[in-house]
């Protein structure tokens, strides 16, 4: 079931992005009067479709092969491969009888498109939630340097004041790309040094390899906080607001003391020592194969903060947000043309994007998803690729500074290459997915 629901998620969003990305297009060609025979969700291959209606010029449907959609513009060479077309005379409302810029603007409609629905997404969601995080100050113990973090050189106690000289005002910004893209200085405080921390230009390889949580939190004191039903800790007697301050005889302070002592003694009983309404008590838990016992804890020593805006005050955080959600992809696919990062840890697929949406359905997480996705489509989508509106971009440009267009011969040829090319991509996306669930 929770399959289901990580590929329903993703399925609706990507029919949402899908949608509006070849709206575009459809809206630039009409704007300049060119005429647009199909409008698609999913690909009708082989004529097979799910259903279709006519109205005007246009046939809109929905194809039975999920793997995108497309929009029919007359007199283009695109993913139908009708040549026998493109051998008549060219008429008005042909995409190929119109000045190089309006095709130009056609082309890169869905791409414009796809900025515009990730900034509105974004603007809204700052709108709706604010935003909440943890300022760095309130980290007053220090991080938990998890595996990763003492690879590099970080300890559990350290204070990171700054990335590359400037200070960090929230906790979060050491968990981003800025950080985990690599090749950065941290400036850290430890026992009253001041050290510089190097992050390597290779870490986000290491990340990607990594669980989720193996890099850095902050450290914190804690309270037992929500019970989950039937787990060990409810049924040994547990109770919110408890403190626990000892399993067995290791003294526990902070919540990752807890952790490293119920790792210790997976699938065993321990004893733990904990105080309620100021008295001592003892009490018998399992401990799961997991290093766990069942609860979330309330953080005790950090005042998290929340900043609300208003509808205009939260329209340059959602356009921030969305550059450099852009930035971010043009760093992460330099290191991958450098070398410093390998394709396998850096691309996820169709089920590697199911699982970011996870097996619950949450407003706030489905729509921050979708809206990282629709920049990563335009970013994708504007790569010279020639069966991809950034090739067929390139190659308007090339015709704009010849002054004549490329030939018919070369746009089908060129097509080829490129639907070559993305079944390539496609394969090598599905498999990576297939080999990281095998690992």
């Amino acid at each position: 079931m929770s399959g289901l629901i990580m590929a329903a998620q993703l399925l609706a969003g990507l029919s949402i992005l899908v949608v509006l990305h070849e709206l575009g297009h459809y809206l630039a060609a009409r704007a300049f009067g060119i005429k647009v025979e199909k409008f698609y969700l999913f690909f009708d291959a082989w004529g097979v479709k799910l259903f279709s209606f006519k109205k005007g010029d246009t046939e809109y449907g929905v194809g039975w092969l999920p793997l995108g959609g497309y929009v029919k513009i007359a007199g283009m060479i695109d993913e139908s491969m009708d040549v026998d077309a493109m051998k008549e005379p060219a008429q008005p409302w042909e995409f190929r009888s119109k000045p190089a810029w309006q095709r130009l603007i056609v082309m890169l409609g869905g791409i414009i498109v796809n900025v515009i629905v990730g900034v509105f997404i974004f603007w809204m969601l700052a709108f709706k939630y604010g935003e909440t995080y943890t300022p760095n100050s309130e980290v007053k113990n220090g991080i938990v340097a998890y595996p990763l973090a003492q690879e590099i050189g970080l300890k559990t106690g350290d204070k990171i004041t700054a990335v590359n000289g400037t200070p960090v005002d929230r906790f979060e910004d050491l968990l981003g790309a800025k950080v985990l893209l690599g090749n950065v200085d941290l400036t850290v405080e430890r026992d009253s040094e001041r050290l510089i921390i190097k992050v390597p230009a290779d870490f986000i390889e290491k990340v990607t390899d990594a669980p989720k949580g193996s890099f850095i939190a902050p450290r914190v004191q804690f309270r037992v906080g929500e019970l989950v039903l039937g787990s060990n800790a409810e049924k040994a007697g547990l109770l919110p607001d408890d403190n626990i301050t000892a399993v067995n005889v290791t003294k526990i302070d902070f919540f990752d003391d807890l952790q490293a002592a119920l790792a210790a003694y997976k699938n065993q009983m321990v004893e733990l020592t904990i105080v309620r309404n100021g008295q001592p008590n003892k009490l018998k838990v399992q401990v799961t194969e997991d290093g766990t016992i069942g609860f979330m804890p309330k953080i005790i020593d950090v005042n998290y903060k929340t900043q609300n805006y208003s509808l205009l005050e939260a329209l340059p955080i959602g356009a921030e947000k969305a550059k450099q959600t852009l930035v971010d992809q043009t760093k992460g696919f330099g290191k991958i043309l450098k070398g410093e990062v390998k394709p396998t840890k850096a691309l996820q697929g169709p089920i590697g994007m199911a699982k970011l949406y996870g097996s619950t359905f949450d407003w706030a997480k489905f729509w921050t998803l979708t809206g990282l996705i629709s920049l990563v489509l335009a970013f994708m989508n504007l790569l010279p690729i020639p069966a991809l509106d950034g090739g067929h971009a390139v190659f308007l440009v090339v015709e704009m500074i010849k002054g004549k267009p490329l030939s018919d011969k070369f746009m089908e040829r060129a097509q080829m290459v490129g639907f070559v090319i993305l079944i390539g991509l496609m394969i090598f996306a599905f498999g990576n997915d297939i080999l990281k669930l095998i690992k």
